[in-house]
């Protein structure tokens, strides 16, 4: 197609996402077979790289815009700007859960946070009692320096006995079918309770300047 020499390419194609280290592809495709296509970054400075009229640039690209052309009939043709993005990643997911506490009482507030180590880019979905009703609130804390971590917080406000259960995080690499799961148990209390066990009779007798201890077992 002389009109379209460029193949149009859907949004997700326009934004790629990339491992440190590996090679990827700029979709530019072309509708004809024997173009002659030029890839450009964002300094329009020709970047070399081989060519595959069926799928695109392939090499190791440093992260930034890339634009393809290509000219026909005198006439020249930009196809769409391409976004290569450079992610930091391991081959597993190393995730945990943490509860500052797993016991609570009806109107506090829950917190729950999943940490996710050496990965930059990951899909992170929670579980928890009150997902349907969607009573939580998610928090992201991208943390870069001493090292590379998410940080995602699960707040629940004013939680009932009905928030009781299993929360568990499941993290899913962003470039690998790699995934991992993690979960904590939390318990809600309609009202605190305490549990006492005095070592002392009911009434005790002491001697004047006498020192004497009571002691109660508190649960």
């Amino acid at each position: 197609d002389p009109d379209m020499p460029f193949v149009p390419s859907i949004p997700e194609d326009q934004f790629i996402l990339v491992e440190e280290g590996d090679p990827t592809v700029i979709p530019c495709r072309t509708s004809d077979p024997d173009a002659q296509v030029t890839l450009v970054n964002s300094l329009d400075k020709s970047v070399y790289a081989l060519h595959d009229t069926k799928q695109g640039f392939i090499g190791n690209f440093p992260a930034g815009s890339y634009t393809c052309k290509t000219i026909v009939k005198g006439v020249e043709f930009k196809s769409d700007e391409f976004l290569i993005y450079i992610i930091r990643a391991t081959s597993q997911l190393p995730v945990e859960i943490e509860a500052l506490k797993t016991v609570y009482k009806t109107g506090e507030t829950i917190v729950v946070t999943c940490v996710v180590f050496d990965n930059e880019v990951v899909n992170l979905q929670w579980n928890y009692p009150g997902k349907v009703k969607e009573k939580g609130l998610i928090k992201l804390d991208d943390i870069k320096v001493p090292s590379q971590k998410l940080v995602y917080t699960l707040t629940i406000p004013e939680a009932s006995v009905k928030d009781t259960g299993d929360y568990e995080c499941t993290a899913r690499h962003a470039t690998k079918e790699v995934k991992e799961n993690k979960k904590v148990v939390i318990t809600v209390h309609d009202k605190g309770f305490v549990h006492l066990e005095p070592q002392f009779s009911p009434l005790e007798a002491v001697n004047l300047h006498e020192v004497k201890n009571f002691v109660v077992d508190v649960q």
